[in-house]
């Protein structure tokens, strides 16, 4: 018989270094593809593990195909018209989830 250990039903998270050193984990919500390139969509949480004001990050994705072990590397988005487009394929992957599991009102 095969032991669970939990790790099924765990949120993934990583941990964000921000530019002035300090560190937020955050719960990984989704990797979109837009146009051929990936982002990952990122809840920061606070001290608890929870996001009391729904706002989200996003970040251009890379994993490295010759290692998939490599920590893979987040790309701020810099570009406006990007951004606007990876902000409209969440609100549409919105729409086909239920992403109101994850926040609570």
């Amino acid at each position: 018989m095969a032991e669970n250990n939990g790790y099924e039903d765990e949120e993934m998270t990583v941990e964000l270094e921000l530019e002035d050193g300090s560190k937020v984990n955050c719960a990984v919500i989704t990797i979109l593809t837009v146009e051929q390139k990936d982002y990952i969509v990122l809840l920061p949480l606070d001290e608890q593990g929870e996001n009391n004001d729904g706002e989200v990050w996003f970040y251009g994705y890379r994993e490295n195909p010759d290692d998939p072990n490599e920590e893979p590397e987040l790309i701020y988005i810099e570009d406006d018209e990007e951004y606007e487009k990876v902000t409209d394929a969440f609100d549409e992957y919105l729409d086909n989830s239920e992403f109101d599991e994850l926040v609570d009102e």
